[in-house]
């Protein structure tokens, strides 16, 4: 039985990644222990994680490499909601970019283009500040929990690695009205839409870095990512790119 894989442990797998596709058998049954609380993982997390208090970073940091998929919720209907195959995304939401971007000015191209790059931003801003906000409040560890700390408790959980669409559409919906104050129609659809299919190239890259064969074009991005979850979380926020670690300073060292 394992209870924890630590982070000291997988680091010294650091010559080669692979050892992501590996999966070490895990029992659910074990409690994660807090000073006050336990964690017991065979029963819906939602609403335990938040009662670890100060304890929550440094459980949820402490991932499992397994590939269970833990129950969040009770109720079936909401449950169903919080697991999405990564081929949902495109899927989804292309039709969506295409029907934002598609006219004959070119320059909405140039917009849209302009909207892939500036998701770049967005996508680095949100893993840092958003994604891995701190907290010991009860609802704080449980909304962390729910919004990012699962995958950086269970980063082989493939089901919890995208965003699923009603989530996704709240994002895009308050980027759309926050834009709306500073871009008028038509440039606002093709700019969004240009957010949206960066959107997508992120959520695709990133469960290709958790889930794909080693030895691809994207294996020294596979090993800055992996470094993030297994090394050192507080820094290599950026999934498609490094260049914003680069820009703020927190490109994780070799």
């Amino acid at each position: 039985m394992l209870r924890h894989i630590y982070i000291e442990t997988v680091v010294e797998c650091r010559f080669s990644y692979t050892y992501i596709c590996i999966f070490i058998p895990f029992d659910l049954g074990a409690n994660m222990v807090g000073p006050t609380f336990s964690v017991d993982m065979n029963k819906p997390l939602a609403f335990q994680v938040g009662h670890l208090g100060e304890a929550y970073d440094e459980w949820v940091h402490q991932p499992i490499v397994a590939k269970e998929s833990p129950r969040f919720f009770h109720n079936d209907f909401i449950e169903r909601f919080t697991r999405t195959p990564w081929w949902v995304v495109p899927l989804f939401w292309l039709p969506i970019v295409w029907w934002l971007v598609s006219s004959k000015n070119g320059s909405h191209l140039v917009v849209a283009g302009g909207g892939v790059l500036l998701f770049s931003l967005l996508e680095y801003c949100l893993h840092r500040f958003l994604f891995h906000f701190k907290t010991t409040t009860y609802w704080g560890n449980t909304v962390h929990y729910i919004l990012h700390g699962c995958h950086h408790k269970h980063p082989m959980d493939h089901l919890r690695l995208v965003l699923p669409p009603p989530l996704a559409a709240l994002f895009i919906i308050t980027f759309w009205y926050i834009t709306k104050l500073f871009i008028a129609e038509p440039y606002l659809s093709a700019l969004i839409g240009g957010e949206l299919l960066g959107y997508i190239i992120y959520d695709c890259t990133h469960y290709h870095l958790h889930h794909a064969k080693s030895f691809t074009p994207l294996l020294l991005k596979k090993r800055y990512h992996m470094s993030h979850h297994f090394r050192i979380h507080e820094k290599g926020f950026g999934v498609t790119t490094t260049f914003w670690d680069w820009v703020f300073g927190t490109l994780p060292s070799d």
